[in-house]
């Protein structure tokens, strides 16, 4: 395992859409800016703020224009969403979003379960979106679900992965992010399909995305790192997960993942503090208790007091100790 030496890495931050799908609890508008703004001062290179699907479909992020259209933008700090369609891509361009985020799955049976949609059907409208980004000046970045497995279909072939990939990039999107949608993934699997696609598409930004179901997220993380990744996306609380991905549960926590790399080397340029704070907000918004370690324990060099009563266990120590070299 290879020590940071000071790469920079760059962190995108996916709770307040990824994270707020999954809650039961409607988090009021106010709250969402209010948590985005605490957020941009952290350090991030990207903040995924919404979804632009419909209200339907995901009712946590009905009010998508407001939060997007509201939202102090930091400069430095990319502004992103999630846009499924035409009338998504529409409503995001209004609402003055800085990259679209668009998603299709790898997987045929996923994809027909997620987006109700042949994989063919899913780029042919996505084609249509990334038309419309170009003429509006805003890049596109692809999010391909179940890049490392699919909960129906088992194994999903590196094959298929770099035929999907080559047909976006061919449409000239700026970047990828490379999904493993239900923690699925492995580490030497990770290593294997970065380096495949990094060799094959040196030009494109890509992205990390990984899901803590099976406790290999930090893991996934560091392989996908040491593959060429730079880019990552992370929760903050561990939040998330996939409403059609049978088992999955939240995403890779933010404040693990920084504390990790920054333990390692890395450079983040992330405050590890405010995202312990940011934590501490999170949690009273979703009002229950966060799956992140770090938030729990916190860093490694965190001081505790020692237990009662140290004082005297040490003098009677140090007495006895004393009485063994002079008898």
């Amino acid at each position: 395992m290879k020590e940071g030496n000071g790469k920079r890495l760059f962190v995108n931050e996916v709770a307040t859409r990824d994270g707020f799908q999954m809650e039961s609890r409607f988090i009021p508008t106010d709250e969402k800016i209010a948590l985005i703004h605490r957020l941009s001062a952290l350090g991030y290179a990207k903040i995924e703020v919404t979804s632009f699907t419909s209200a339907k479909a995901i009712p946590a992020l009905r009010d998508g224009e407001e939060v997007m259209q509201r939202i102090a933008r930091r400069p430095g700090v990319v502004y992103t969403a999630l846009v499924p369609n035409l009338r998504g891509a529409e409503r995001a361009l209004e609402s003055r979003i800085d990259e679209f985020n668009i998603v299709m799955s790898v997987s045929e049976t996923h994809n027909l379960s997620n987006l109700r949609m042949t994989r063919e059907q899913s780029f042919a409208e996505l084609a249509e979106v990334i038309a419309l980004a170009r003429q509006g000046g805003v890049p596109v970045n692809v999010s391909l679900s179940c890049v490392f497995g699919c909960p129906m279909e088992g194994e999903v072939p590196l094959a298929a992965v770099l035929e999907w990939i080559g047909r976006f990039a061919a449409l000239q999107v700026q970047g990828v992010t490379l999904c493993d949608t239900t923690g699925m993934a492995f580490p030497t699997q990770v290593e294997a399909i970065c380096k495949a696609v990094l060799a094959r598409h040196p030009a494109m930004q890509w992205t990390a995305h990984f899901h803590n179901t099976r406790g290999m997220g930090l893991a996934n993380t560091l392989a996908a790192v040491e593959a060429g990744v730079e880019r990552l996306d992370m929760s903050l609380g561990g939040i998330g997960g996939c409403p059609y991905a049978p088992g999955a549960t939240g995403n890779v926590a933010t404040e693990d993942v920084v504390h990790m790399l920054q333990c390692m080397g890395y450079d983040t340029g992330m405050n590890l503090e405010g995202l312990l704070e940011a934590a501490s907000v999170l949690e009273n918004l979703v009002q229950h208790d966060l799956p992140s370690q770090v938030f729990r324990a916190g860093h490694r060099l965190t001081r505790h007091a020692p237990p009662p009563g140290f004082n005297d266990i040490a003098a009677r120590a140090h007495a006895r100790r004393g009485k063994e070299l002079h008898p």
